[in-house]
């Protein structure tokens, strides 16, 4: 049976399902187990975006202390690269250990999916060894605390061209072989992932583990397409839409009571931007990389949502030296009324205080 979906239903399923609605999560672990991950991006505008991302739902009691506890020293979080959005290249982000059984299978053969990785690996197989005897001997260390003996190097076009030591940690960390420990400011140190992940843990064969991603998936996004969530959920029709969409059947008709939020542009409830077109009306595009005369919205712009739309984009940015969140515009998609205005300055002198700084125009 297929359901059918009023549209704004299915924006509010999308947002509860992400929660950003008025019935605001209490504590930073379970959130990023309903959420199944928090990304992970050097950029910090406004603030790092896993701390943006746990500061819309958590609100002010959030600090950036309880992240680091959570993954260095009670060990409920791990930083690694995702392996598993079919929309998005790979990027780096902090799961919750609890769902750590689930991926351990897939990440025993991986990359055999991508040959060219894994005949690299093969290729430096002493390579390999020899980092894996550090770190068993010396570890947690920063890469550039490893030798490069590696007999083949890596080939990119990119930043990582010949980046050997990094780029095997990274591989390795996808197999589940080593892990990241710790940050010492933005550098990763590495340890064996037998001394990072708890002991003990028994990998759910993948057969079962993919569905059971797909509903965790599926159960943090409402409602998303076969695309990014398998069969998990129920078929469903958005009116006006004509693309097909699956649908957590338990989000469906759930009493909505909405509030306003600044979303990180690397928010899940915007991720999917043919989502965000078809179920929002709402368009947006990261501009970091735009020289500064192309832009239309700013530099590292906010989507802002009210209620149950998104209704415009914060460009701001803070500067530390001094002390204050600089607005240099709002723009607004459609003419913000009285209170829509009034809830998003609001929000803004929210972010703001949260920053420990003043809002200056």
């Amino acid at each position: 049976m297929t359901l059918t979906l009023e549209r704004d239903e299915a924006r509010r399923i999308a947002i509860r399902a992400q929660r950003l609605d008025a019935d605001r999560p209490d504590a930073l672990v379970p959130l990023v187990e309903r959420l199944t991950f928090l990304q992970l991006d050097p950029t910090a505008a406004i603030a790092p975006s896993a701390d943006l991302i746990a500061y819309t739902r958590l609100g002010a009691a959030y600090r950036p202390e309880q992240l680091r506890s959570a993954t260095e020293d009670d060990r409920l979080l791990y930083e690694v690269k995702a392996m598993d959005d079919p929309l998005t290249p790979p990027f780096a982000m902090l799961r919750p250990v609890s769902d750590l059984p689930l991926h351990l299978d897939r990440m025993s053969r991986w990359p055999d999916a991508v040959p060219a990785w894994s005949q690299w690996l093969q290729a430096n197989a002493a390579f390999r060894a020899d980092v894996l005897a550090r770190l068993r001997a010396e570890g947690p260390l920063l890469s550039k605390d490893i030798p490069d003996t590696a007999s083949v190097p890596w080939v990119s076009t990119g930043w990582t061209h010949n980046q050997n030591v990094t780029r095997l940690l990274e591989l390795l960390q996808g197999r589940g072989e080593v892990a990241v420990a710790g940050r010492v400011g933005r550098q990763r140190t590495w340890d064996l992932a037998e001394r990072v992940y708890p002991a003990g843990v028994e990998p759910v064969p993948e057969a079962e583990a993919a569905p059971r991603r797909d509903a965790l998936r599926l159960r943090a996004l409402g409602i998303a397409r076969p695309v990014q969530v398998g069969e998990a959920g129920v078929p469903a029709r958005v009116e006006g839409s004509a693309l097909e969409w699956r649908v957590d059947p338990d989000a469906v008709g759930a009493a909505f009571r909405g509030r306003t939020a600044l979303l990180s542009p690397f928010d899940r409830l915007i991720h999917d931007r043919v989502r965000t077109q078809e179920l929002f009306g709402f368009e947006y595009l990261l501009e970091m990389y735009k020289p500064a005369a192309q832009r239309r919205w700013g530099y590292f712009a906010l989507p802002i949502l009210h209620g149950d739309r998104l209704v415009g984009k914060l460009d701001a940015a803070v500067d530390r030296k001094a002390g204050v969140l600089r607005v240099s515009a709002v723009h607004e998609d459609e003419p913000f009324g009285t209170e829509v205005r009034d809830a998003v300055e609001a929000e803004i002198g929210a972010l703001a205080s949260w920053l420990g700084l003043d809002v200056a125009r």
